[in-house]
């Protein structure tokens, strides 16, 4: 197993959401593959977020919903320091996350689990961030302690802290690779100046950007583009905006269509999938850089979501979904 840490929010959609087809007997599949650095992972991956923060499952059904992740071929199992919902609980995705692949009979050598630092959560709903230095190392050393490894296969600055010069948590990410404590560096909620930044300062260990992107929300291109550009892979948190309610806007969102998406629930009915799946073949389409990480708290869902990894969508649909 390749560890890994990054943080993604998932998409939690509603029950009712999707039209899904659960296997009438396991069988773990093979996805497409896409490259994080050099580490090759399936197209889709698993936001681990919504398995620990406000209306999370009981740790039974968050187990069988990584064990489900790993079934249908997801490799890249995406989770952060900061993933809880109760103070005192730092650390609880992670943790699980360890659980989970600690207890899975299949194959772990090609997963990669990816998490992320500097950020946090008081207990109160609240999200703070510190990008000191030493907050990033200490994060650095608790989370390789809960994973259970000795090297973290992908460490993410998960927010850029207006109180420390980017350079300097910049640094302190370089340290950790040359030390050997992490093989891949990656940065979160960053725009196009920090990204060049960070490949300055990190050089062809930066080999991911983690950014929301989304139907709803498309601002991010800039950033895909620039991505593309330095061959490095790009995380899409949030990935079903505008498609399904997201974690951040918790457990009791509606979930409508927004404005303008109804071309992704348009070709779901053409196609007799949900318009989840549509989605993120979509977004899969659009540059051989994305790997959309969307989240999951129930199996059926993130099988669902897996099954856009084969979902080839015509010139016609993409036409109509629209571009970026």
């Amino acid at each position: 197993m390749t560890q890994t840490a990054a943080g993604a929010s998932g998409e939690v959609p509603a029950p009712s959401s999707r039209r899904i087809r659960t296997p009438s007997s396991r069988r773990i599949r093979t996805l497409p593959s896409r490259r994080i650095g050099d580490v090759p992972v399936g197209a889709i991956g698993l936001g681990a977020m919504p398995l620990s923060i406000e209306g999370r499952p009981d740790e039974a059904r968050a187990i069988a919903t990584i064990h489900a992740a790993l079934d249908a071929g997801v490799t890249l199992i995406d989770t952060a320091d900061s993933y809880h919902w109760h103070a005192g609980e730092t650390g609880h995705n992670e943790t699980l996350v360890a659980r989970a692949l600690a207890r899975y009979a299949g194959d772990l050598s090609p997963v990669l689990v990816a998490t992320k630092g500097g950020r946090g959560r008081p207990g109160d709903g609240s999200w703070t961030v510190d990008g000191s230095p030493a907050h990033l190392r200490r994060a650095c050393e608790e989370s390789l302690k809960r994973l259970g490894t000795d090297a973290i296969g992908l460490y993410q600055l998960h927010k850029p802290d207006p109180a420390v010069p980017y350079a300097d948590s910049l640094g302190a990410i370089r340290e950790l690779l040359d030390e050997g404590k992490i093989r891949m560096a990656g940065v979160s909620n960053a725009n196009a100046g920090q990204i060049r930044q960070a490949r300055e300062i990190l050089g062809d260990r930066l080999v991911s950007v983690q950014n929301r992107f989304s139907p709803s929300v498309r601002a991010g291109e800039p950033e895909l583009r620039l991505c593309e550009e330095l061959g490095i892979a790009f995380l899409p948190w949030s990935p079903l905006g505008g498609i399904s309610a997201s974690s951040l806007d918790g457990p009791s969102s509606a979930v409508e269509p927004y404005p303008g998406l109804a071309a992704f629930h348009e070709v779901a009915r053409a196609r007799g999938v949900s318009p989840q799946r549509v989605c993120l073949a979509w977004m899969l389409a659009l540059s051989p850089v994305i790997v959309p990480i969307p989240g999951a708290s129930r199996p059926e869902t993130i099988r669902d979501s897996a099954a856009a990894g084969e979902l080839v969508l015509d010139a016609a649909e993409l036409a109509l979904l629209g571009p970026a």
